[in-house]
């Protein structure tokens, strides 16, 4: 699963460059100005996302069976949305995302109740875990009833200056250059320390199903 954070990361530090996040539109840190009046914002707020593979979880009613006529219970996370308090002389951010579950059942006969594991992970750079909670998802299928839904949510706290770019940093990628100017054609954001304070200041708020082995090659081979 590490593998699948740290490529989902990746994608997530590039868009907090490019001004996604789950905060205010107008809100965040001038990151680049390139001489023609293109800019981008970079919000301090957690990028919030579902890893690869983990957005789905089947369950089967026979062990050791992975075919359709085992199918017992499919299940997938939706509808992800993402608060953050990005207000002004706060010291701590504190995202929050709320998700839905929907699933489905083979067998409608008899109510049933099912709880589903699900993570939240707060990562740091792309590859650093800082905190990790497992809990539970309860689903409650009606006699008769196919479908079941619910709904659910995840929460983190960052520290405001350690999601904050270091003022010399912005301050290179701000700076306005002209043609002609010795640093014209050289982009600040491919520079090493320049990709490294990025990194190091970006944070991401992961959920996802907490899956067994089983579960997450059977998801790799979907």
């Amino acid at each position: 699963m590490k593998s699948s954070f740290r490529r989902l990361a990746v994608v997530g530090a590039s868009l907090a460059v490019l001004a996604l996040a789950g905060c205010a539109k107008n809100k965040g840190e001038l990151v680049v100005d390139d001489s023609v009046g293109v800019t981008a914002l970079r919000s301090p707020c957690p990028t919030v996302a579902i890893p690869e593979m983990t957005g789905d979880i089947t369950l089967f009613n026979a062990p050791g069976r992975t075919d359709s006529g085992a199918l017992d219970v499919t299940a997938a996370i939706t509808n992800l949305r993402s608060t953050c308090n990005d207000a002004a002389g706060e010291a701590k951010l504190y995202s929050e995302a709320t998700f839905d579950v929907v699933a489905r059942r083979a067998d409608t006969r008899g109510a049933r109740h099912v709880d589903l594991p699900y993570f939240s992970v707060v990562m740091r750079g792309g590859s650093q875990v800082l905190a990790k909670r497992v809990g539970t998802i309860g689903l409650d299928f009606a006699d008769g009833q196919e479908r079941a839904s619910a709904q659910a949510r995840a929460g983190s706290y960052v520290d405001r200056t350690e999601a904050t770019l270091p003022k010399d940093i912005r301050d290179r990628l701000s700076k306005k250059r002209k043609a002609g100017d010795a640093d014209a054609a050289t982009d600040p954001l491919a520079q090493p320390d320049v990709k490294a304070a990025l990194a190091k200041a970006s944070f991401e708020l992961l959920v996802g199903f907490q899956l067994t082995n089983d579960q997450l090659a059977y998801n790799a081979t979907r």
